[in-house]
């Protein structure tokens, strides 16, 4: 499988967020790997959710959104400023937030985060199987 990456400056602000989770869902969708619309829609909610974590939560300081396609699968990054570790939980049903990395956790294969000097790399990964087999456009001829 051909390699694939996007790196996007994400500004830190919601509409930032919005148009870098679209960017990168679109970016996806043209490498034209064959990865079939569960994993992209789960792809495209987890990237809206960390980005959306990196908006809220990230105190100053620049954000940048990767997507990576190879032959280990597919892997979604958020890099921010803050050095506030994230945290998986449940809210009450009541709250309007706080769901976000559970939602992250449920869809992903993997996920975790990474301390970086001036601050975290967020990170989900999707496993990929390999692409369908090309459908034969004649079938052999079978002697009985």
């Amino acid at each position: 499988m051909e390699a694939h990456q996007i790196r996007i400056s994400v500004p830190s602000t919601p509409a930032g967020a919005a148009s870098a989770r679209q960017r990168i869902a679109e970016g996806i969708r043209d490498w034209g790997a064959h990865l079939g619309p569960e994993l992209l829609d789960a792809a495209e909610l987890v990237a809206a959710e960390l980005l959306a974590n990196a908006v809220r939560h990230a105190v100053a300081g620049p954000i940048r959104a990767d997507a990576r396609l190879s032959d280990k699968g597919l892997q979604i990054a958020v890099i921010d400023a803050s050095p506030e570790i994230p945290q998986v939980g449940l809210p009450d049903a009541d709250e309007e937030g706080g769901r976000g990395l559970f939602l992250v956790a449920a869809l992903a294969d993997r996920h975790g985060f990474d301390p970086l000097p001036p601050g975290k790399r967020c990170w989900a990964e999707f496993e990929v199987s390999a692409p369908p087999p090309p459908i034969a456009t004649h079938l052999p001829l079978q002697r009985s």
